[in-house]
């Protein structure tokens, strides 16, 4: 997260440097010409005397700072820090032309001194104090003095309560100090603020959510983290880490559901493992599914995944098998309408569906899966709901996908099965398998 810097705050350090040094200087100007030359004397209040205005005039300032002549204008801070018994005033006005000099020098440290200085005077106008209070927040978060950086932005948020613009600072500096509770604390709200107006949080503020919640292993804010980033920014990364730890790692979870998570998986990650790969054809083989064993199998392939090192041959022989397996199917398949159609459960029916979704006879696949479960006695009949509901998601049929996954309510990891089917209906993984 280091990479957030604070790009702007040379610009800022410019805008609140020497721009409003000319209004400061010209109230020296209006001082009584009869004012007392003894350097000693004391000024009017907020008021420069003249023989340090000579040193500091805006109008001498600004035209050797826009001529780089450094060395001139470091010597007349010199010669005014030397001035004796200067006023808190007079301090102040010296501390705007040492900001607007170490800004240009590039002197962070000189430039955090300043600001330090200029907003301890209290001479600074109330309209200027954010802006100031932000640019020396910024300064200590790019050097990396991170409790620092904190106080001051709190500082700032406290002196400004409708305004965000220390909210995403604050939680980075909270997170580089390590301090990752209170990093989260901060930016949760940020995010569900952004997701119940109907905005896009960013995706570096989700990245830091999850990985501040993983630090301090929480488990239940890790995972929301990574069902935000696969509803606004959907990588194979996030989605197979979001499946194992929100659907398989879940207590309760019943190993029966496993083909339907790696149905979940094939349908949302562009590139399973080999292990998926296999796992899923093997198992829709094993459940009479051929065709669907044999796109699993060819999709493995045309990735690369496939066909290489030392499986490849038990890998070419399984894809053999489902391919040959598959031609039969076609064959045969509507041999199985009757007896299906007459059966006492709706679990014939479901499965004829499944197997016509899965050689893409959209229609009449997912009008088999609905009459069986219409007809009902099915053991699990939430399971032939998110079989339908995925079946919905391959004809793109988003809003009935969506609807059927919604009346899922049965454990086991159905329901949460379910749930990331929405997720995908919603936001599909650029190059995933969801067709």
């Amino acid at each position: 997260m280091s990479q957030f810097r604070f790009a702007r705050l040379a610009l800022m350090l410019a805008a609140i440097g020497l721009n409003a040094a000319p209004a400061l200087m010209h109230s020296a100007s209006a001082q009584d010409k009869t004012a007392p030359a003894d350097a000693a004397a004391q000024p009017k209040p907020d008021t420069v005397r003249p023989e340090l205005f000579k040193l500091l005039d805006s109008a001498q300032i600004k035209p050797l700072m826009d001529a780089k002549n450094y060395t001139e204008v470091q010597n007349r801070i010199a010669q005014a820090e030397a001035f004796p018994n200067k006023t808190p005033y007079e301090e102040y006005v010296l501390n705007r032309i040492k900001l607007s000099h170490a800004s240009a020098t590039s002197n962070d440290q000189a430039s955090i001194a300043a600001l330090e200085a200029i907003l301890a005077s209290g001479k600074l106008p109330a309209t200027d104090k954010p802006q100031f209070t932000q640019a020396l927040a910024g300064m200590y978060y790019n050097a990396k003095n991170y409790s620092k950086a904190i106080e001051w932005f709190k500082r700032f948020q406290a002196e400004n309560p409708n305004s965000d613009a220390a909210n995403a600072p604050l939680v980075r500096a909270y997170y580089l100090s390590n301090d990752y509770a209170n990093a989260m604390k901060l930016l949760r709200p940020q995010l569900e603020a952004a997701e119940k107006a109907g905005k896009t949080p960013s995706s570096e503020d989700l990245r830091l959510y999850a990985s501040a919640a993983n630090k301090v292993k929480d488990d239940a804010a890790y995972l929301y983290g990574l069902e935000q980033m696969i509803t606004y920014y959907p990588n194979d990364d996030v989605w197979m880490d979001s499946i194992y730890r929100g659907v398989v790692r879940k207590p309760g979870f019943s190993e029966t559901n496993y083909p339907d998570v790696l149905r979940l998986e094939f349908a949302a990650v562009k590139v399973l493992t080999p292990e998926m790969y296999t796992e899923l054809a093997e198992l829709a083989l094993k459940d009479g599914f051929p065709t669907e064993a044999k796109k699993v199998m060819d999709a493995g392939f045309a990735a690369g995944v496939l066909g290489t090192g030392g499986s490849a041959a038990q890998h070419r022989k399984l894809r053999d098998r489902a391919t040959k397996e598959a031609a039969n199917d076609a064959k045969n398949i509507a041999a199985g309408e009757a007896s299906a159609a007459k059966a006492k459960t709706g679990a014939g029916l479901v499965n004829l569906g499944w197997a016509y979704v899965t050689m893409d006879e959209f229609d009449k696949g997912i009008g088999f899966i609905e009459q069986g479960i219409a007809k009902g006695s099915l053991k699990a009949p939430d399971e032939a709901k998110v079989r339908l509901g995925m079946a919905y998601l391959r004809a793109g049929q988003k809003d009935k996908a969506i609807s059927t996954f919604q009346s899922v309510k049965a454990g086991g990891g159905l329901s949460d099965i379910a749930k990331y089917g929405i997720i995908l209906a919603n936001h599909p993984n650029p190059g995933g398998n969801n067709k």
